[in-house]
């Protein structure tokens, strides 16, 4: 019998949901990747709902909440939300996850107390500290639902003439991948900067 552990089979979940998507993950096909019978998965995770639980964590631990209460407020808060949407662009398919919740482990629990504190000792209240983090989640969320570029068609034939914008829109230049990293960063550093004008205001 393979050797199994909570690790393992988090890793091999993911791997799974990376290459088909959340709806070929059970446990019964995860048994059977991992060279074992489903029954003896629940020796090391209670539930599919637990196993969940430990992917999202997985993943989530790759958003840097660190430079909150070292680095300036904006600084940070750019820093978690360009890393929170690496972390969730290398595995889209458990974006939907993270919608319901960024994690209930102690580790998660600590990244959002470090970003919402962070923002509150840099003068922002508590009703807005949630709104941003918020904004930031939505704006990463977004990102990962979906590419920037996928709706246009390959073909300038079908923009030209009736569509001549879009028939230059449509060649955006750069790999797909990299697309859609720019247009977050593009949104990350325009909310940033409203922030900080916001801020100054006061």
């Amino acid at each position: 019998m393979a050797d199994v552990n909570p690790g393992r089979i988090a890793e091999a979940a993911l791997a799974l949901v990376d290459a088909e998507g959340m709806d070929a993950l059970s446990m019964r096909r995860l048994a059977t990747e991992l060279g074992v019978q489903a029954p003896s998965l629940y020796h090391h995770v209670a539930s599919k709902d637990e196993l969940l639980d430990a992917l999202v964590e997985r993943v989530g631990a790759g958003a840097d909440a660190s430079w909150f209460g070292v680095r300036t407020w904006d600084e940070a808060l750019l820093r978690w939300g360009r890393t929170y949407h690496g972390a969730l662009a290398e595995h889209p398919a458990l974006a939907p996850l993270f919608v319901r919740s960024p994690g209930r482990s102690a580790a998660a629990l600590q990244r959002v107390d470090a970003v919402h504190g962070g923002l509150v000792a840099a003068g922002w209240s508590h009703r807005e500290a949630t709104e941003i983090a918020a904004a930031v989640k939505f704006l990463v969320m977004g990102a990962a639902s979906g590419s920037v570029t996928a709706g246009f068609s390959a073909d300038p034939a079908v923009y030209a003439g009736r569509y001549p914008n879009l028939a230059s829109a449509h060649r955006l230049p750069g790999r797909r991948d990299s697309v859609d990293a720019d247009t977050v960063e593009l949104a990350l550093s325009a909310l940033v900067d409203g922030l900080r004008l916001r801020l100054s205001r006061r």
